[in-house]
């Protein structure tokens, strides 16, 4: 099977955009935070299709289920340390280190679950898909900087952010719930 198929084309832009998501927040113009933004966006869609399209198409590969995840944390761990750095407040340092965090700890989890051959006991669920889209709003909105319309659209991003952030930590102890037979040794492998 072929590497160059559409979903990992679309995963594959979703890293390309990662760099030009950094160049954008920093340029000195007035639309780069708009522009950030809107590419940030752009790739939280495609973050949307590739999966599908790998199971409608029939193209679901080892380096698409491999990249996936991999270009979703990339680019959430980037647009929080550029956030971070533009808005260091305390509630904006905390959401951030929650939800790196939580990735950290749930990538870790679900790597040593597929080791004992139980990963489908943390496999995404409706909830973590959810949380993933209040996330890529909320980040999207933050990025974006500028009210629009008279709307604050930086606040509204920061409130949909840690509304992620605690979503990101109810999904994790639904995750280590299932897990914790596991973890605890209470299971027969």
């Amino acid at each position: 099977m072929t590497h160059y198929t559409i979903p990992n084309l679309l995963t594959a832009l979703r890293i390309v955009l990662i760099p030009a998501v950094v160049g954008l927040f920093y340029l000195p113009y007035h639309w780069s935070g708009m522009a950030c933004g809107l590419t940030f966006a752009l790739a939280g869609i495609t973050d949307s299709f590739d999966g599908y399209l790998a199971r409608r198409l029939g193209q679901v590969s080892p380096l698409g289920a491999f990249l996936d995840p991999v270009a979703d944390k990339l680019m959430v761990a980037i647009a929080l340390v550029l956030i971070v750095a533009h808005d260091p407040a305390w509630y904006v340092t905390l959401t951030a280190a929650v939800i790196i965090g939580r990735e950290i700890a749930i990538s870790a989890l679900r790597e040593w679950m597929a080791e004992i051959g139980a990963r489908r006991k943390v496999a995404v669920s409706a909830l973590g898909k959810f949380k993933t889209i209040l996330q890529i709003v909320g980040l999207s909105m933050m990025l974006f900087r500028d009210d629009l319309l008279g709307l604050p659209i930086y606040d509204l991003g920061l409130a949909l952010t840690i509304l992620a952030a605690v979503l990101t930590l109810w999904s994790m102890v639904v995750y280590l719930r299932a897990a914790w037979p596991d973890l605890s040794g209470e299971t027969q492998a």
